[in-house]
């Protein structure tokens, strides 16, 4: 993919989240607007894993802690879902940790308990990115 290719399909998503804001509002479990979403993504046309499992490597070994992720499209674009207040340095450094493990050039941090969902959305990207063709 290109650096475009993934910054449009960023903008694509951004509006499907914004669609399951203005249909469910506020105020609900993250696990009710991942899943939401996710239908989104999956009725247009996205690939879409859900609550995905990433294994931990140390020094060529598995390890037993997993992360697991919200949502990855099109096997490019973190997604992870929070639904709270506000979002804090941690939940970025989250999204940042599986961008780097999975090794994606975006990702994207969503909250939905807001009153305005298109502030409550925030885009990261990474060496990964960086490093794509224009």
């Amino acid at each position: 993919m290109t650096r475009k290719e993934v910054t449009q399909l960023s903008y694509e998503i951004t509006g499907l989240a914004i669609k399951v804001y203005k249909s469910l509002g506020p105020g609900l479990l993250e696990s009710i607007y991942e899943e939401c979403l996710k239908y989104e993504l999956v009725k247009n046309g996205y690939k879409v894993q859900q609550q995905m499992i990433v294994p931990i490597i140390y020094d060529g070994v598995q390890m037993t802690t997993k992360l697991i992720v919200d949502l990855l499209v099109n096997n490019c674009i973190v997604i992870e879902i929070k639904a709270q207040e506000e979002t804090l340095p941690v939940h970025e450094a989250q999204l940042l940790t599986y961008m780097k493990v999975l090794k994606k050039p975006q990702g994207l941090l969503i909250n939905f308990f807001t009153s305005n969902i298109t502030k409550s959305m925030k885009p990261f990207v990474n060496e990964y990115f960086n490093s794509l063709p224009e």
